[in-house]
């Protein structure tokens, strides 16, 4: 199905692309959206794998290094070598063998039919009337045998060493020499062997992921490789990485080789370079400018004749110039882009005083840092644009047609930026990409954005269907290392717009970083997310390490979350409550009362159960659904009978909701507790009370009118606070979540993977 922006006439933009055999990125399609498109996912997920592939692929092919094929292919590699080694050089091997191997980018375009012209070379058939075209662009070797043949050639070298080698010499035998293995080899000569190359790709043969792996198409063994030119005439991409030099250690320079980064005024040097210098290539309106050079320099060269006239004449009073010799002259040359060459070309002004005269200002290092960056990368953006829309000077000495697409690449924009900076910088880069009088309603170019992010407030910013989550993967789950998918959030809901509704309309106003984490604990309301904190802090050290993001949904609304987290495969923890109640309504916890749970989470999500009965008698397999046997589960955590002795009888009590079943488990402190609101009702409830039962009809009466947040503060504030033990449910649920995300760390590796290509000797 075509998007929006084909139905509505616009050119070329890309639809989706695929990338196989790129680090951590084993076999993944991405989905671009047709503004911004933002990378999100936690700690070492794939998302600058995926930005280094577009970039390499696109703009810097030559720095592709071995390190960029997935570690599980290097078996393989290692294999092949061992082939050619076992055949004395003659094993055959083919492009197509490396195919499966090496990195590749797959790009699928949706093309207007009126934009025939700028993809003619890149059509797969005469029956193409617009639509999807795709494209491989494949790091792979030159040409195979010239690699075999170079890597026997070292090998002969190396066994000649060895078996010219005296024997007597000390470590002789065990002395290590390039190249090791084929692995080795590459490491050093890949630049020498290897490049990218293009192939058409087939739109029928086009298949959706599965298990969120993708399925790119299998080239024919005697496909001839494409026009790659024809490819990347399509699209001007630019990119600004990560490390963009600020600060006293900074790139200063801020020249090409440093990938566009470095100060302001030096960006603003290369802009009046590229754009506005009036002696390059002047119009009429450079006319004024040029003549005011003119003037400048000519009495700037009568002055320096004044100033060096003694010189001059001393230097002639020694003998030169001679008759026939050449006289002494000075004259200068005024270029516009020197006065901005000097360190305070850049200047911040400072305000002072109104009705003073001062003028205070300061160079551009002593700004922040944030702001030096938003600024940098603003003007960046400008300067991008504008080069695509050949603004200025740019126009000159260009004969090729502009692009229809324009691919920008934002790696962690949020560098050094406070939050509302953040805030601004994604509501605003796309709008500054296209403001410009081509761009604002012409669909014959189109600009498509990706970023790159750890930030929640960028994530904020942005629609929920911009978002693409990038999973970690285990080892032995798809291959024989730790790899990644990538989900489409767009797909998350489906057609439960009700659900999609709320989600969105919550996750923008939490700030939530669901999409970073290491996992996710729901919890019922403000006194759980004031207290579960300092359990963990307190008992569960190594869970106090990881990146869990906790989040207050409420038990009638966390089961809404339960598609999200599904997809996005995030172990979680749901904190909930019994909620039990009859056909009067809510109603303390009884057995054998014929009390349901009020609470959707326990009969929709897990145990799927709805009577308390049933519910109190569910063991923990039931209370944890969608467990993978690896990474992902969930699992919930509901109050359980506990036992208690209350004047001096020792019995079963049934908690309501958190603060009983805490009052519960710290029975002997709550007895004793100073303190009002809700700290004198259980006080009293626990003194006054003839019975357990009693106790818990008192603690849940009091629940009713107390002020469960001001309750959980003064608790907060209570001397004894450091002397409060979790809820047995609780407790359990965040031991389980502590050992799952062991589990996860450890990534055991199991005897999972594709089989490679076969090597024949």
């Amino acid at each position: 199905m075509l998007s929006d922006w084909y139905t509505y006439g616009a050119s070329v933009k890309i639809a989706h692309l695929e990338i196989s055999n790129f680090r951590k990125l084993l076999s993944v399609r991405i989905d671009l959206s047709g503004e911004t498109t933002l990378f999100v996912g936690a700690n070492n997920s794939g998302k600058t794998s995926a930005i280094s592939a577009l970039r390499l692929f696109l703009k810097s092919p030559d720095g592709f290094s071995l390190n960029d094929f997935t570690l599980s292919r290097w078996s393989t590699i290692r294999e092949i070598g061992a082939s050619w080694q076992a055949a004395d050089g003659n094993a055959a091997l083919t492009l197509a063998d490396w195919g499966v191997l090496v990195p590749s980018l797959d790009l699928w375009f949706e093309v207007a039919p009126a934009e025939f012209h700028h993809v003619s070379k890149l059509i797969p058939s005469l029956d193409w009337a617009g639509g999807l075209l795709g494209v491989r662009l494949r790091y792979e070797p030159k040409d195979v045998d010239a690699v075999r043949d170079d890597y026997v050639s070292n090998m002969r070298r190396v066994e000649e060493v060895r078996a010219t080698a005296d024997p007597a010499a000390v470590g002789a035998a065990n002395a290590k020499l390039w190249p090791g293995d084929l692995v080795e080899f590459l490491e050093r000569r890949i630049h020498r062997h290897f490049s990218v190359a293009a192939y058409l790709l087939d739109p029928s043969e086009l298949v959706d992921p599965v298990d969120g792996q993708a399925r790119p198409q299998v080239l024919a063994q005697d496909q001839f490789p494409a026009d790659l030119e024809a490819i990347r005439s399509l699209m001007q991409v630019d990119d600004i990485d990560a490390q963009r030099g600020f600060g006293q250690g900074g790139d200063l320079a801020g020249g090409e080789g440093s990938g566009g980064r470095g100060r302001l005024s030096a960006q603003l040097r290369r802009y009046f370079d590229r754009h506005l210098d009036p002696t390059d290539a002047p119009d009429a309106s450079d006319l004024a400018a040029l003549k005011a050079i003119e003037d400048a320099q000519r009495v700037f060269d009568q002055r320096l004749a004044e100033y060096f006239r003694t010189a001059i004449t001393e230097v002639q009073g020694l003998g030169y110039p001679g008759v026939s010799d050449p006289r002494i002259g000075l004259s200068t040359r005024l270029r516009p882009i020197d006065g901005l060459n000097h360190e305070a070309a850049v200047r911040y002004q400072v305000d002072v005083e109104q009705g003073s005269n001062e003028d205070l200002h300061l160079p551009e290092e002593f700004n922040g840092l944030g702001y030096q960056n938003l600024i940098s990368m603003i003007f960046r953006l400008m300067s991008f644009r504008d080069a695509w829309m050949r603004v200025g000077k740019a126009a000159s000495g260009s004969s090729a047609g502009k692009p229809p697409l324009h691919l920008v690449l934002v790696e962690e924009p949020e560098a050094h930026l406070h939050a509302q900076v953040q805030q601004v910088f994604a509501k605003k880069a796309y709008r500054i990409l296209r403001g410009h009088p081509l761009l604002e309603e012409n669909v014959a170019f189109a600009t498509q954005l990706v970023i790159s992010t750890h930030s929640i407030h960028i994530a904020h910013e942005l629609d929920f269907s911009c978002l693409r989550y990038f999973r970690r993967l285990p080892a032995g789950k798809v291959a024989r290392v730790p790899v990644s998918s990538v989900i489409n959030l767009t797909e998350t809901f489906g057609a439960q717009d009700e659900t999609k509704r709320f989600v969105s309309r919550y996750l923008k106003a939490q700030h939530c970083d669901l999409f970073f984490a290491d996992a996710a604990i729901l919890i019922e309301g403000a006194a759980e997310r004031m207290i579960v904190p300092h359990f963990i802090s307190r008992q569960f050290p190594f869970l106090d390490q990881c990146y869990i993001t906790m989040l207050e949904v409420g038990g009638s609304h966390a089961h809404r979350l339960r598609n999200l987290v599904d997809h996005l495969g995030l172990t979680t923890l749901v904190i909930t409550d019994l909620d039990s109640c009859d056909a009067d309504g809510p109603q303390p916890p009884r057995r054998n009362a014929g009390q349901v749970s009020g609470n959707p989470t326990l009969r929709i999500w897990a145990p799927m159960k709805e009577t308390v009965d049933d519910l109190l008698a569910s063991n923990t397999e039931a209370k944890i659904c969608n467990d993978d046997g690896q990474l992902f589960a969930v699992r919930v955590a509901f109050q359980k009978s506990v036992t208690i002795q209350h004047q001096g009888v020792t019995g079963e009590a049934i908690p309501y909701t958190f603060e009983d079943a805490l009052c519960f488990r710290n029975y002997a402190l709550f007895s004793t507790l100073g303190g009002q609101g809700l700290i004198a009702s259980f006080r009293s409830a626990i003194n006054e009370s003839a019975s357990i039962e009693d106790l818990g009809a008192a603690l849940f009466r009091a629940l009713r009118k107390g002020d469960k947040a001001k309750f959980a503060l003064d608790l907060m504030y209570s001397d004894s606070f450091e002397q409060l033990h979790a809820p047995e449910y609780i407790a359990e649920g965040l031991a389980w979540l502590q050992a799952r995300l062991r589990k996860k760390q450890s990534e055991v590796l199991a005897v999972v993977e594709p089989p490679g290509p076969q090597v024949t000797a």
